[in-house]
C-alpha cells in the first residue's frame, strides 16, 4: 500500500508540473501575440486546452502569470549570456564566440523573444530591473574590464551595444522582412545562417579598427 501511495503521489506532482508547464507556454505564446492588454485568461486556457477553473487555480490573476512569463524570458534572453560575459578563464574573443553562438541559439528557437521583452521594457511600470539588474551586473562584469585593456580609450557600451545590435535586431526586423517581401522563409533563415558565422568575425575586427579624436 505504501508503495502505491508513493507512486500515485509522485505522478500527481508530475501532472501538477505538466499543466503548469504547458500554461506557461500557452501564456507566453498568447502574450507574445497580444501583449498584457489585450491578452484575456480565456484566450490562455483555450491555448493550453484546460478550462478556466484550473488555470486560476494555479495563477490567480493575469499579472501574476505575466510577471512569471516575463522571469523566464527575461533569464532567458539575458541570464544565459551573463555567465559568459563573467568568466574570468576566457579570453575576450572567447566570450565573442560563445556569446554569439549562444545568442542565435537562443533567438532561433525563440525569434518573438527581443521583440517581447524589448516592448515590455518600455512600459512605466515594468520591473525588470527587479528581475535581472542589469546594470549591476555589467557593471562587475569581466568583459568590460577585458574591453577597457583592449580598448581603453573607447566606452565599451558602444562595443556592446553594436554586439547586441548585430545578434538581436535580425530577429527584431523579421516583420520588416516581411512586409517588404525582402526574403521568402527558406532565404531568411539562410540569412540568419550567415550572419551566425559573421558577426563574431565582425565584432573581433571592430577590436582592431583604430579611431582617433574621440
Amino acid at each position: 500500500m505504501y508503495i502505491c501511495f508513493k507512486k500515485s503521489e509522485k505522478q500527481r506532482i508530475e501532472q501538477e508540473q505538466t499543466t503548469e508547464e504547458k500554461i506557461l507556454e500557452a501564456a507566453s505564446e498568447v502574450f507574445t501575440e497580444k501583449g498584457f492588454a489585450g491578452t484575456r485568461t480565456r484566450d490562455i486556457a483555450e491555448k493550453a486546452g484546460i478550462n478556466l477553473a484550473l488555470l486560476n487555480y494555479y495563477f490567480r490573476s493575469k499579472e501574476k502569470l505575466f510577471e512569471q512569463v516575463m522571469k523566464i524570458k527575461v533569464v532567458l534572453l539575458f541570464g544565459k549570456i551573463f555567465p559568459i560575459l563573467s568568466n574570468e578563464k576566457t579570453s575576450l574573443e572567447e566570450k565573442i564566440d560563445l556569446a554569439s553562438e549562444k545568442y542565435f541559439e537562443i533567438l532561433s528557437k525563440n525569434p518573438n523573444l527581443p521583440l517581447f521583452v524589448i516592448s515590455e521594457i518600455q512600459k512605466k511600470n515594468s520591473n525588470i530591473t527587479k528581475i535581472i539588474p542589469v546594470n549591476k551586473i555589467f557593471e562587475n562584469s569581466v568583459i568590460i574590464k577585458q574591453i577597457k585593456e583592449k580598448r581603453p580609450e573607447i566606452n565599451p557600451l558602444h562595443y556592446l551595444v553594436n554586439f547586441l545590435a548585430m545578434t538581436i535586431f535580425p530577429f527584431v526586423a523579421k516583420p520588416v522582412f516581411n512586409a517588404f517581401e525582402l526574403t521568402n522563409e527558406a532565404e531568411y533563415h539562410q540569412f540568419i545562417s550567415e550572419r551566425r558565422k559573421l558577426v563574431p568575425i565582425w565584432m573581433k575586427q571592430l577590436l582592431e579598427i583604430k579611431t582617433e579624436n574621440l
